[in-house]
């Protein structure tokens, strides 16, 4: 065999793009920037659609005309301060759930370990609840409690489940008992509670878009992104801890800073989305995994998983508004279609284990 044909059959891998711009520099292969950019046109097509459906209907063109500021009339109200804050809700939580199933699912080479599976998700409610139920505070303290809560949950795992080093099987194992515990505190709370103070607590807590206004997804959207930024700058890194310890360690990572930035990052991006519209599971759990096969990628990346999340909530939410006889808060259907998901993958996994 000739020296050109032996190269030939080399597999290196899908082809790298890279762009350098003074001391930042950027890389991802062809086929993740395709999917990136399929998934941000179906969502923008999706966005246009959602603000044209539901009860009061709105014609392309009234739309055109309220989006060019061009129509004062009642459906501006419909579409500006009812329907879009919804939306930009729906695409940016989503995208924030998705990178925070991506950052637990690449540090524990587990495709089971997402934070509503592994407790940080429960954690989080059990924070906001009991901030609700206690102080009865506004959006500001009740992602105080939800940020609290989630990393107090976090690093109990953490602790838990460490034997001289973290193994993915273990912080699995140990996320679901503590899942558990917090789901069983978080209905004795409100039991607890007041009936009123009870009922808003698990309208809220069944995970929800529902009313949700300018301010509150203005806010969550200013903490998701400056989250995002920061787990992102930790993405190079990301990569090289799915090659093992002792190889992100020849690489040059520092290992437990950047596992303790991630952790942090990944918590507080749920929790943000926890805060704002309740505890909304199973995005975090499906996203990075659609990512990865679509962009068929060795590892777990964040962008595409972060685009992904964001297409899918967005979905979610318009089948639970208009294609059920009676519309539903968002989390309910994302716990029907993740929970069909999850029996998938267990099965999946046993078989490839077998």
């Amino acid at each position: 065999m000739s020296l050109t044909s032996e190269r030939s059959a080399i597999d290196f891998g899908p082809r790298q793009r890279i762009w350098r711009r003074g001391p930042f520099s950027l890389r991802a292969s062809s086929r993740a920037i395709v999917v990136c950019a399929v998934l941000a046109g179906l969502s923008a097509a999706g966005g246009v659609l959602a603000l044209a459906l539901g009860s009061y209907s709105i014609s392309l063109a009234q739309l055109l005309d309220v989006l060019r500021g061009a129509d004062d009339s009642f459906a501006r109200t419909v579409v500006l301060e009812w329907r879009a804050p919804r939306i930009v809700a729906a695409l940016v939580f989503g995208a924030a759930l998705g990178m925070s199933g991506a950052v637990f699912q690449a540090l524990t080479r587990n495709p089971l370990a997402s934070p509503d599976v592994i407790g940080f998700a429960s954690g989080a409610y059990t924070g906001a609840l009991v901030v609700i139920i206690v102080l009865g505070g506004g959006y500001a303290l009740v992602a105080g409690g939800a940020l609290v809560g989630g990393i107090a949950t976090a690093a109990a795992v953490y602790l838990l489940a460490y034997r001289n080093g973290i193994t993915g099987f273990r912080l699995i194992i140990v996320g679901i008992g503590m899942s558990a515990m917090l789901g069983a505190l978080n209905t004795w709370l409100m039991l607890r509670a007041d009936l009123e103070v009870a009922m808003s607590a698990a309208a809220w807590g069944a995970g929800s878009l529902n009313g949700i206004t300018w301010q509150q997804t203005g806010a969550g959207c200013v903490i998701i992104v400056a989250l995002v930024i920061g787990v992102s700058a930790l993405g190079r890194s990301l990569g090289q801890l799915q090659l093992g310890d002792d190889a992100a360690r020849a690489l040059g990572t520092r290992l437990e800073p950047v596992r303790l930035g991630l952790v942090i990052g990944g918590v507080a991006l749920t929790a943000a989305v926890t805060a704002a519209a309740g505890p909304i599971s199973f995005v975090a759990l499906a996203a990075p995994q659609i990512a990865r096969r679509l962009a068929r990628t060795p590892g777990i990346t964040l962008a595409p998983a972060a685009c992904t999340g964001a297409a899918l909530l967005l979905a979610a939410d318009m089948v639970a508004q208009h294609a059920l006889p009676r519309p539903l808060p968002v989390g309910v259907v994302t716990v029907v279609i993740g929970g069909s998901y999850l029996i998938w993958l267990l099965i999946h996994e046993m078989r490839k284990r077998a």
